[in-house]
């Protein structure tokens, strides 16, 4: 019954037996735990003789532990409380009276702590099948009929935005939120997300298919909204904005990318007369590199992107090889996808031993649960590995059509005067960029340093042919550094 149906009950119940009701407590903390304040405020009053009962709805409404139950029967004992009036249930203050009063605690004690176990073992049973108690995370739905966590087809799109956009480091938390606010991710009451909602995704592992409980991970069956890459990268943006910029600095393209090429420091920037400069902070005492304007920091790095450009006549030979490529592919392709299976049976196997040692107690909890979350994540980087192997197909092919725009596509980014988009390129393209004597070095990754060793824009009037005069050139492996696992060694003859 709700409070309000109790006060009315009891009122009535007073008028019949000619009850004088000297004041009204409304106690909204559970009675299973002891040193609920306006109980305890009601039983000091009694003991100073304001009252001499209490008009109750049912036993289980005062008392269902251990403690409160007892201070109500000792002050029964002590005389302090000479009545307990119940509508549906009979007491008097003579040892019978006390011992069913008693039974009846007792028994309401048994029946909250019979509901707690049967709520938590419910609650494994659904860990257990991969599902999420509770209110779904934002972008997903609570599907009240068949009891399972679902996308919401308004928000869940959306959501994967989040995360796609803040995973470029581009973006404060803030300006993320306001962002997706823009296109329509606000909360379930129509309010814009606030900065720790929005953190708050960012770091919930339920979107790439996992979730939480008792503070371990499991692997859920819902449906993930984004890959463990894309998670894992979001972290790693989290961590680097954890000390965030102060006020007032203001930001430049090309800082913070760049080391000193001869103490190792960190290279600032600072604005004099107009013009932006770039500087060795000198943190690890003497250096003598000096300073150089971004103008002639953007001309080098255009040139170093002109290094990896691959003209447009070398990018339709290559792209006409890859589809000749694809056509014969067929059975390595199923040995991979086998492999991936076979990693994934091996790590089910071990967690099933894992689970067996650390029922036998031979190893910690705190060490099982830190094992368990790392073969779950390879379980799950595999898992999505195959997924996508599945699902694209061929999936170096496609990495390698990518590179393969991506570089004809490198010349058109050095002719532009957009300095964020030289800085992203220069990133893909390259590790390790420094400066030293004003000139800016970088160490190219496979395959870019392919294409900048063979200065393949020199070459291209005209194919290279081989001795038996088919074009050649030679690209090595794609995906040494897209992390991808799925990795293909490619050549053109």
């Amino acid at each position: 019954m709700s409070i309000e149906a109790q006060i009315d009950e009891l009122k009535e119940f007073a008028e019949r037996e000619q009850l004088e009701i000297v004041e009204t407590f409304i106690e909204s903390q559970t009675a299973k735990e002891p040193g609920r304040p306006i109980f305890n405020n009601m039983l000091s009053l009694i003991e100073k003789g304001k009252a001499s009962g209490i008009l109750a709805w049912h036993p289980d409404r005062l008392a269902r532990n251990s403690i409160d139950g007892g201070k109500i029967i000792y002050l029964c004992d002590l005389g302090k409380i000479k009545e307990l009036k119940f509508p549906t249930f009979w007491f008097d203050a003579t040892p019978q009276g006390k011992f069913m009063l008693n039974i009846a605690f007792g028994q309401s004690k048994y029946y909250v702590d019979n509901l707690s176990e049967n709520v938590k073992r419910g609650l494994r049973q659904k860990v257990r099948r991969g599902e999420q108690s509770g209110q779904a995370p934002t972008g997903y739905l609570n599907d009240k009929l068949n009891k399972k966590i679902i996308p919401d087809v308004e928000r869940f799109r959306l959501v994967r935005k989040m995360f796609e956009v803040y995973a470029t480091g581009n973006y404060s938390l803030k300006e993320t939120r306001n962002l997706l606010a823009q296109k329509g991710l606000v909360s379930k009451n129509g309010k814009v997300l606030t900065i720790s909602n929005t953190q708050m995704i960012l770091k919930n592992p339920f979107y790439y298919g996992m979730f939480k409980f008792n503070g371990e991970l499991y692997q859920g069956k819902h449906e993930p909204a984004i890959s463990k890459k894309l998670f894992d990268k979001c972290q790693e943006v989290l961590a680097r904005n954890a000390h965030p910029t102060k006020r007032g600095i203001i930001k430049h393209t090309f800082r913070g990318i760049f080391l000193c090429g001869e103490c190792g420091c960190g290279i600032t920037s600072e604005i004099q007369k107009g013009h932006t400069y770039y500087r060795c902070t000198k943190k690890k005492g003497i250096c003598t590199q000096k300073y150089i304007r971004e103008e002639f920091l953007a001309e080098q790095v255009n040139d170093t992107i002109k290094k990896v450009s691959l003209p447009s006549e070398w990018k339709e030979f290559m792209l006409a090889e890859l589809d000749k490529e694809q056509a014969s592919s067929f059975h390595s392709d199923e040995l991979f996808v086998q492999n991936l299976k076979n990693q994934i049976k091996s790590v089910e196997e071990t967690l099933d031993r894992l689970l067996d040692a650390h029922l036998d107690s031979t190893i910690t909890s705190e060490e099982y649960i830190a094992k368990k979350q790392k073969l779950l994540n390879q379980k799950i980087d595999f898992s999505e590995k195959l997924k996508d192997f599945e699902r694209k197909g061929n999936r170096w092919l496609e990495l390698s059509r990518q590179f393969i725009l991506d570089s004809n596509q490198a010349i058109i980014i050095a002719s532009e005067e957009n300095l964020e988009a030289k800085r992203d390129f220069l990133k893909k393209i390259g590790s390790n960029p420094r400066l030293a004597s004003r000139s800016l070095l970088l160490d190219f990754k496979n395959p870019w340093r392919i294409l900048a060793e063979t200065t393949v824009a020199s070459l291209c009037d005209a194919p290279h042919f081989g001795e038996n005069g088919d074009s050649e050139f030679l690209l090595g492996d794609l995906e040494s550094n897209q992390d991808t696992g799925l990795q293909r060694p490619m050549s053109y003859r």
